[in-house]
C-alpha cells in the first residue's frame, strides 16, 4: 500500500461504480480470515464504501495484484512449537484524518503462526500516544483473557501467563503502578481493566522495540522490506503448490 494515506482522502478524484467497489472490498474482507497481511489495507479501504472514488479503486486493484503474486502463501501451524500464547499490540495516535481517533491493532501467536488478529477504531479521541496505547492494550488484554479461556476449555490445560509485547514504556508502567493513575483520571475507568488483569497474573506486558513490533503491519503502510519481514513474523510462509498435469 502507498505510504501516503492522505491521498485516499482526496476528493478531487472521480467517483466509480459503487457496486463493483463494494464487491471487491467484500471479497477482500472474507480473505482477511486467512491472510492477516492485508488486514490493514482492507480495513482502510472499507471506510470509503459509501462514495468510493477512482483512487480507492486503484488501491483495491493494487491489493488484488499483490494477492495474485502471493497465491502460494498461507499460515502454517507446526506441531513441534512451544504451546505458549504471545500477543502484540500497537496503535496509531490520531491516525484517522476525519475524526482524529486512533485505531487499536493486535495479534496473537500460538506456536508457529498467528491465530487471532484485529483492527478496531477507538471509541474516543486519545490525548496522547500513551493514552492511545493504553486503550489499545486494554482491549488486547480482554482478547487475551478470552483466548486463554477458549484454549483451556478446548484442550483442558492450564496456560501460562500470556505475554503481550508493547513498544510504549509509559503504557507498561501505567498498567503496573497505580500511582500514575492520578495523572490519568481523564481516561475512562473501563480502560484501567488492564491493571487488574496484570495483577492477577493472566497477562504480562513486556517492552519490545518498535522495529520488532509485529502489530505495525496492522497499523500503517510499510516499506517493502519491513512489510515482508513482518509478514514472515505473522507465520505466512510460501507453500509448495501441486504440479500441473501435463496434457
Amino acid at each position: 500500500m502507498t505510504s501516503n494515506l492522505k491521498l485516499l482522502y482526496d476528493t478531487s478524484s472521480g467517483t466509480v461504480n459503487v457496486t463493483l467497489y463494494r464487491q471487491i472490498i467484500g471479497s477482500l474482507m472474507y480473505l482477511t480470515n486467512t491472510r492477516p497481511d492485508i488486514c490493514f489495507v482492507v480495513n482502510t479501504l472499507s471506510q470509503f464504501m459509501v462514495e468510493p472514488r477512482h483512487i480507492h479503486l486503484v488501491a483495491a486493484k493494487h491489493v488484488m495484484k499483490y494477492l495474485k503474486g502471493t497465491l502460494d502463501y498461507g499460515l502454517r501451524y507446526a506441531s513441534d512449537c512451544d504451546f505458549k500464547l504471545y500477543g502484540y499490540v500497537d496503535s496509531d495516535w490520531g491516525g484517522s484524518v476525519v475524526d482524529r481517533k486512533s485505531t487499536s491493532r493486535c495479534c496473537f501467536s500460538l506456536g508457529s503462526a498467528m491465530i487471532s488478529w484485529q483492527s478496531r477504531k477507538q471509541s474516543l479521541v486519545a490525548l496522547s500516544t500513551a493514552e492511545a496505547e493504553y486503550i489499545a492494550t486494554c482491549s488486547t488484554s480482554c482478547e487475551a483473557v478470552w483466548i486463554r479461556k477458549l484454549l483451556s476449555g478446548l484442550f483442558d490445560v492450564e496456560l501460562k501467563v500470556a505475554n503481550i509485547f508493547c513498544d510504549n514504556q509509559r503504557c507498561i508502567k501505567l498498567s503496573e503502578n497505580p500511582v500514575h493513575h492520578d495523572k490519568t483520571k481523564h481516561i475512562e475507568n473501563r480502560f484501567h481493566y488492564i491493571r487488574d488483569i496484570v495483577q492477577k497474573g493472566a497477562v504480562k506486558l513486556e517492552y519490545i522495540a518498535t522495529e520488532d513490533q509485529v502489530a505495525d503491519v496492522f497499523t500503517k503502510p510499510l516499506s517493502k522490506t519491513k512489510f515482508e519481514y513482518f509478514r514472515d513474523k505473522l507465520g505466512l510462509v510460501r507453500k509448495d503448490l501441486p504440479r500441473k498435469r501435463e496434457n
